[in-house]
């Protein structure tokens, strides 16, 4: 399932991005102090009391200004409210209620989503008798807060998660393999769709941004059932004129979180862009099962060795995906297509795979007595025994003497054993080193 997704929003000014900011335990919006400065909405994963989720910080909402820019800001807050699973409603208690306020509060009542109304700039005893007023709004009991200084978070957060438990979660099949069509606008994502489904599911146009929403779809090929999300497509941010736009790009990540299988498409004639890498990284960070399509390969102009010197190129250009296998077709002649469901089954195999700890530890010692580990400042590494923990990724824990010892280097040749030794194509994997005295054995 995906994360919850939480949008601040509120009148310009009111403290949005330094109550984002404090939330997410680092400066990612820029804070001035004055109206306008969050032009367009910024995401980032937070956590409070073991639940993970997204925020969404949004430009302030300037309801009767004819100004573009907040003209614009405007909408991107209507958005940012229309994907919100919870909304932190921020005003200002130093200025008091306006009528901005109460017509903002009328938008969000007609949401009918848990809507956390919170009164900032309250840092004194005395100002908290001043948010008695905004009772008017209709919105509950308000939570006053004082961003700046962290005041009374934990309050803040303790609501917004338990508005969590207010949301349906949907029953999804565990059998079921949920797929992610992902990359730049124009590579041709809703014609992968379309060919592996054999029916025209989504709106196709070469016109970039056309695929506005996630779909899924459902099928079945050779008794195995799948979920097929396309989503909009993503492009670098200096590049996106149209709010609606960047509204899809919540959509995209969202729809990598929900899956088990990422199809991360890349034009064959424009090869690897910046924009390729950050989506990629996207989907390598998030832990996901990744294959990597080259689409539009009739366009190409090749020989024998093409092929091989693509996937040679992709491999310099995207370092952390050597575990994905890549495939090349095209979506619009419907070229290997066929392929692609027994390869998206074979790289969720992958990912389930379990290790049991006595072959994992055999494993070790062949590794130790092949390359045993340098010392570091006259230490010597130990590595006592490893277990696999989770799957979707496979994660495994290394216990060792100190895990300051552990160099990167030696951890990168784990993994590399590891794939040797059981494959795990299309899977990342997550190795965890903790410490362990020797007396603890």
């Amino acid at each position: 399932m995906s994360k919850p997704i939480v949008a601040i929003v509120g009148r310009p000014n009111v403290g949005k991005s330094t109550l984002f900011n404090q939330i997410g335990k680092k400066r990612v919006s820029i804070v001035e102090d004055f109206p306008g400065v969050t032009r367009d909405r910024i995401y980032m994963d937070a956590e409070w009391l073991d639940k993970n989720f997204t925020m969404i910080d949004t430009g302030g909402i300037e309801l009767e200004s004819q100004d573009t820019i907040l003209s614009s800001m405007r909408v991107q807050a209507q958005l940012a409210i229309d994907e919100a699973d919870v909304i932190i409603f921020l005003t200002d208690g130093r200025s008091g209620m306006t009528s901005a306020d109460e017509e903002i509060a009328r938008i969000l009542r007609n949401t009918r989503k848990p809507v956390i109304l919170t009164i900032n700039k309250i840092d004194t005893q005395k100002q908290e008798m001043d948010i008695y007023e905004f009772y008017n709004l209709g919105l509950g009991d308000p939570i006053p807060v004082a961003a700046a200084n962290s005041l009374n978070l934990g309050d803040l957060l303790d609501r917004v998660v338990e508005a969590f438990g207010e949301m349906d979660d949907a029953v999804e099949d565990p059998d079921e393999i949920h797929i992610s069509v992902i990359g730049r606008p124009n590579v041709g994502k809703s014609s992968l769709v379309n060919a592996m489904l054999g029916q025209d599911r989504v709106i196709v146009s070469n016109i970039p941004g056309t695929t506005r929403d996630a779909i899924d779809t459902h099928f079945i090929k050779d008794d195995i059932k799948y979920t097929l999300i396309d989503t909009a497509g993503m492009r670098r941010k200096a590049k996106i004129d149209e709010p609606v736009e960047r509204y899809s790009v919540i959509r995209s990540l969202r729809a990598v979180d929900r899956s088990d299988v990422v199809l991360m498409l890349i034009s064959g004639p424009d090869g690897v862009t910046e924009q390729d890498k950050k989506i990629a990284g996207y989907a390598h960070e998030s832990g996901k099962g990744c294959i990597l399509v080259v689409n539009k390969w009739d366009l190409v102009e090749k020989d024998s060795k093409t092929p091989l010197r693509f996937t040679e190129d992709l491999r310099d250009e995207l370092g952390f995906l050597q575990y994905a296998p890549v495939i090349y077709i095209s979506a619009l002649t419907r070229q290997r297509v066929h392929r692609m469901p027994e390869l998206v089954k074979y790289v969720a195999e992958q990912q389930t795979m379990r290790i049991q700890t006595s072959v994992l530890n055999q494993l070790i010692m062949d590794a130790l007595s092949v390359n045993p580990p340098p010392a570091h400042k006259g230490k010597q590494l130990k590595i006592y025994f490893m277990t696999q923990v989770d799957v979707k990724p496979p994660k495994f824990i290394i216990f060792v003497n100190d895990p300051e010892l552990m160099h990167f280097s030696y951890l990168r040749f784990i993994e590399n054993k590891l794939r040797e030794s059981f494959g795990f194509e299309g899977t990342p994997l997550k190795l965890i080193v903790k410490g362990r005295k020797e007396d603890d054995e």
